[in-house]
Parts: structure tokens; C-alpha cells; sequence
């Protein structure tokens, strides 16, 4: 503390050039500085580009008889409200390309949408946040019998991407009314009614199945960080087993399940493949579907980055809520510290009962969806059984000429050049953006723990958590309308339709996961490591290649691992972004062929489950985990 009267000497040109030089001199604020301009750039100027973009005349707009009409000196570039009077108009209004919809235009172009979307996020979310949580419980706490297997296995259908459970479920429930070919159940004879086959409660199952692991990892972690001496004290007490976990053990885990909630709300209503192939034939439209609709309209691109500012809206208002009820704006936080001891809850006959019921959920969510893409893939003509007469290898590596199907209109995969190039980008790509993803996260860990209580610590950490907040689609669409066109003069090109583009996105979206993961990891790092090395004359590089770098593997591989399952599996985050084949991925690809030729659908979609399940492997064994990576 200064003393009393002392005055600060003036500001003089040699005092601020020390003072600047000092700072410059110092790596950890150089790294600082680069980290922010690289999170500026990547992540505050494209959002502000998507919004000045809604404002703006395109050459589509121009080509609309109406817009002329309203707008008759309108150029290329200039500024309209056009977008925003076309979303929230009330004239009556029949919408074009077979959407087959009619009422005002912003019941049909928003409020009918966005209606869909908060029933589907509702629904999902009460369902899947208790179904983790519960499960969360039962392995960490009590004594449930085969856990260690029973933990391994109820991640497995987190890996398996969610579009690819609906194409299960399109195996089954499938009707020719909608979807050109029969399904099992209608296959056979059983008539499947239409509610079941397509719409809000096909969506919602689906997604349950998948995003369940949400609520699920985070819970457990929690868990395992929460001494069982307040549960016994309880006992003690006399609280039986209910009480205790409604007084004690639910408030301490509070926190994560409110977290969970936030996660699955973004991801369900930001969903775009699911509701896509259950909610479009039957005309359920939802936020994604309908923006993505707009974005492939050149007279409407601006109306889907206005749907997409809603959707960034809706996610905000969810954290905001998150943040009035715990108290903290890191809304995928666990609770930190490991508990002294843990003692397994006696569950006595019912453990029996949570066995059986968790075998049939994982039947149910992870072997038949697999059962049944396999068998389809086989199939000549699906719903017709599986009789020996209606089995090929077909889909994998027949040739065209000697198709058994009319409706087979391309060669098996292993003939097929496409799926090879498809197949390459999508190993290229998740292997580029998960080691890059997977740098960048330690880089913020440690900023924002050695920073924690600053002003560049506080900062980073919120310009990360903005992706957060935008579902997959919507993120996708900022970086659509940013790279549409060239800047600055040139030297940054228009990407739109390159695979940069798509690389440079998925990069981005998983900056928070890998951050969290990072974070995490330096907590773990004791700072007194660094500071004795810098007593024994240790500078910056060398404490970070001798210290943090050793320490910091395992996190790395966790990161890295979190964020190659959900690259490799990605569809929502590039829908919009591949314009071509010269792009396409194999989730994409799988998607496109599911619409004429569903058995080469079902065939990649197991395809990327191995690769997946694969890769989860060998990076288990150098110490990878994707539960200590959210």
C-alpha cells in the first residue's frame, strides 16, 4: 500500500515505452494478446457480420418481382428491411418449393417453427436430464452389480450419431406415404400410424436416446466429487435413502443437472438431421429445418440468418436462466475438489431391478438401433423381411449392371469413388480440427486458470462460451454468411463450398468443449510447479515443454477425443456448408442417400459407428477419456 501523500511519478514517454516493453516482453501477455485478437476475429466479426448481413440487398432479393416493387431503386449492397418485414409480415402467405404450408407469414416463416422447437427441447429435456442423472446415480453411488461394464456401455450410444438412430428408426417405423418404401412393421402388414412414424414424438424418442449422455457425464462427475460423510451424517440422522438424496445429495449436484438441462436444450432444438429425416415428409417443420430451407434460397439467405439470431437468442435465455438459479455464468461447470471418501449405497433387491431395466434401455438404444441398420443395409428391398430372397451384399460392393433393385441407382460403397473421397475427408477433417480443437483448448485452460479473477482471464473465457450458446446449424450459418464474399479487397477469399470453410468451422464450434477440457486439466497443475522453476531460473518455453506440456497429456487426449467423436459424427454444423461433392463427409453422405437408397445410408452410418468406436479405443488406451472431457 502506497504511503500517505505519496504521489504517482508522471506519465513520461520513457516510462510508458518501459512499461510497454515490459509487457511485450513477457510471453504469457503476448499470448494473451494473440489469443484475443484470434477469438475477436473468429468469433465477434462473424456474428456481427450475420447481422449486418439482414440488412443487406442481395442479387436474389433483386430477382423477386415483390421486392422490386417495394424496394424499386434497391442495388447489390444496400440496406433493407426487406428480410426482417418478409419473416415477421401478417399478409396471408403460401410458401413455395412444396413446404405445403399456409397462414401469415410470421406464423408460417417463425412462430409455427419456433413453437415446434421449444415442444421438441421441452420434451427431450425432462426426459433425458432425470434418465442421466438417475443412471449417473445408480453407477457412482450405489452397488448396482456389472458397473464397470454397465459404465462403459451407456456411453456407447452418445458415439452413435443421433441422425443415425433416426434412419433406425425409420427401418422399422417407416410408411410408403411418407417414405417412398416400406418399413418392418408395415413390411409385415402392421399398420404404423403416422404419429408414430414421423413428427414431434419421433423426434423426441430419438433424441433421448442420444442426448441422455449429456446429463449423464456431468452428473457422474459431480458425484464422484462429493464426500459420502454428508449422505452418512444424514443417516445417522434418520433420513431414509429418499430423504437423503432429495436433501443432500440432489442440491449438491444441482449445479451440473441445470448445466445438463442447458446443454441438451441448445443441442435439441438446434437439431437439424433428426428432425429433417422424421419431421420434413410428414411438413413438421422446426427452427433448423425451416432456416436451412431459407439459407439454400438465394432470395432468402438473410431471412435464415435472422432465424438463426433467433435461435442464438433462445440458447441465451436459457443460460440466463441458469445463471438466476445457480448463482454462476459458467453454465457447463461441475462442481470442483474430490471428495475425502465414498461409500456405495446398499440398494439390497432393487439393484436387480435397475440391472434389468438399464439392460433393456441400452437394448433399446444401442442394440437395435445398430441390429437394425445392420440388417437393412443388407436388404434388397426394405420392409420385406429378411428372408434369404430379399438379402444382398448390394449396398457394400455390388456393381451397378447387376443391381437387384430398380431403386438402386448407384454402385455398392467399396465401387464407389464417392464414398472413398467422402471417407478421406471425413478422417482428414476430424483428424485436423481435433488436434488443432485440442492445442487451442490447453492454450485457453491455461489462460483462464492462471488468468482466473483478471480481466484477459474473464474475457477469454466469455468470448469461448459464446459458440456455446448457438446450436450446430446456426453456427454454421455465420460463417456461411461471413465467407460468401470476398474481404479486404481480396486477400481473405469468399470459402463458401471449400472445405477450408468447413474446417475452419468445426475448429471454432468446439473451442468451448476443448476449453472446459483444458481448464480442467491446468486446475489439476499446481502453480507452485511453475513458480519453482522460475526460481531455479526456468523461462516461459522452457516451463511450458518441461511442466505443463507432461502434465497436460491426458487432458489433451481427452479433449481430443471429445471433440473427434463429435466432428466425425457432425451434420447439423456442416448442412449448409457443403455445396458439392468435392466436400461431402460421410455423415453427409449417408444423409443425401438415404432419401433413394436408404441400404448405402444404413451401410455408412456403420461405417462411421466403427471409426468412431475405434478411434474411442486407442485413445482410451493412451488415456484419453470423453467422460473428463465436458
Amino acid at each position: 500500500m502506497a504511503k500517505k501523500g505519496w504521489k504517482r511519478p508522471p506519465m513520461t514517454w520513457k516510462r510508458f515505452k518501459n512499461q510497454v516493453l515490459n509487457v511485450i516482453g513477457n510471453p504469457f501477455n503476448v499470448i494473451v494478446a494473440i489469443t484475443l485478437i484470434i477469438l475477436f476475429i473468429f468469433i465477434i466479426i462473424p456474428l456481427l457480420t450475420m447481422l449486418k448481413n439482414t440488412f443487406v440487398t442481395t442479387r436474389g432479393m433483386l430477382k423477386v418481382q415483390g421486392f422490386r416493387r417495394m424496394y424499386p431503386d434497391a442495388k447489390v449492397g444496400s440496406y433493407t428491411l426487406y428480410s426482417w418485414r418478409y419473416l415477421f409480415g401478417k399478409e396471408n402467405f403460401v410458401s413455395a418449393a412444396g413446404m405445403g404450408i399456409k397462414g401469415t407469414q410470421i406464423y408460417v416463416n417463425l412462430l409455427e417453427p419456433l413453437f415446434n422447437s421449444l415442444i421438441v427441447g421441452f420434451f427431450v429435456t425432462i426426459i433425458s436430464v432425470p434418465l442421466g442423472a438417475l443412471m449417473a446415480w445408480l453407477m457412482v453411488r450405489t452397488d448396482i452389480p456389472c458397473k464397470g461394464l454397465l459404465s462403459s456401455l451407456i456411453l456407447i450410444p452418445y458415439m452413435i450419431p443421433s441422425w443415425c438412430k433416426a434412419l433406425s428408426w425409420l427401418t422399422v417405423f417407416r410408411t410408403p406415404e411418407y417414405g417412398g418404401t416400406y418399413g418392418l412393421l408395415t413390411g409385415m402388414g402392421i399398420p404404423v400410424p403416422d404419429w408414430l412414424s414421423y413428427g414431434p414424438f419421433a423426434i423426441i424418442i430419438v433424441m433421448v436416446m442420444h442426448y441422455y449422455a449429456f446429463s449423464y457425464i456431468m452428473v457422474s462427475g459431480a458425484l464422484r466429487s462429493i464426500n459420502s460423510e454428508l449422505e452418512e451424517m444424514g443417516e445417522i440422522q434418520g433420513a431414509n435413502k429418499l430423504q437423503i438424496l432429495k436433501s443432500i445429495t440432489l442440491p449438491l449436484v444441482l449445479p451440473s443437472i441445470l448445466s445438463a438441462t442447458i446443454m441438451t436444450v441448445s443441442k435439441s432444438i438446434g437439431t437439424y438431421g433428426v428432425a429433417a429425416r422424421l419431421g420434413e415428409p410428414a411438413g413438421y417443420h422446426v427452427l433448423a429445418t425451416k432456416m436451412k430451407w431459407f439459407l439454400n434460397q438465394s432470395s432468402t439467405e438473410a431471412v435464415g440468418y435472422i432465424l438463426s439470431i433467433v435461435m442464438i437468442l433462445l440458447a441465451a435465455g436459457t443460460i440466463v436462466i441458469n445463471q438466476r438459479l445457480i448463482g454462476t455464468r459458467k453454465s457447463y461447470a461441475t462442481i470442483g475438489g474430490k471428495g475425502t471418501r465414498s461409500n456405495l449405497i446398499p440398494l439390497g433387491g432393487v439393484k436387480w431391478v435397475m440391472l434389468v431395466l438399464l439392460v433393456i434401455f441400452l437394448i433399446v438404444a444401442m442394440v437395435m438401433p445398430m441390429f437394425f441398420l445392420v440388417m437393412e443395409s443388407f436388404q434388397v428391398i426394405p420392409g420385406r423381411g429378411y428372408g434369404a430372397d430379399n438379402m444382398t451384399l448390394y449396398a457394400w460392393i455390388g456393381e451397378l449392371e447387376n443391381a437387384p433393385n430398380t431403386a438402386f441407382d448407384r454402385e455398392g460403397l467399396f465401387r464407389n469413388p464417392l464414398f472413398f473421397h467422402s471417407l478421406w475427408n471425413t478422417v482428414k477433417l476430424s483428424l485436423i480440427a481435433s488436434v488443432v480443437t485440442a492445442v487451442f483448448g490447453q492454450f485457453f485452460g491455461y489462460i483462464t486458470t492462471r488468468g482466473r479473477g483478471k480481466w484477459y482471464g474473464n474475457a477469454v473465457e466469455q468470448l469461448i462460451f459464446i459458440p456455446y450458446l448457438m446450436s450446430g446449424v446456426a453456427f454454421s450459418a455465420i460463417y456461411y454468411a461471413m465467407f460468401s464474399q470476398p474481404h479486404l479487397g481480396g486477400l481473405i477469399p469468399a470459402l463458401t463450398g471449400t472445405f477450408m470453410l468447413i474446417l475452419l468451422v468445426s475448429i471454432v464450434k468446439h473451442f468451448p468443449f476443448a476449453s472446459r477440457s483444458g481448464s480442467s486439466n491446468m486446475m489439476q497443475i499446481s502453480v507452485e510447479l511453475e513458480e519453482a522453476a522460475t526460481i531455479n531460473g526456468a523461462g516461459f518455453w522452457r516451463r511450458i515443454g518441461k511442466i505443463i506440456i507432461p502434465l497436460a497429456k491426458h487432458g489433451f487426449l481427452s479433449g481430443f477425443l471429445l471433440s473427434f467423436i463429435s466432428i466425425a459424427k457432425e451434420l447439423d454444423l456442416i448442412a449448409i456448408l457443403i455445396t458439392s461433392e468435392e466436400n461431402y463427409t460421410l455423415s453427409f453422405l449417408s444423409f443425401t442417400y438415404a432419401e433413394t437408397m436408404p441400404q448405402a445410408g444404413d451401410a455408412i452410418c456403420i461405417i462411421i459407428i466403427a471409426f468412431i468406436l475405434i478411434t474411442n479405443k486407442l485413445a482410451e488406451k493412451l488415456g484419453g477419456n470423453v467422460s473428463k472431457s465436458m
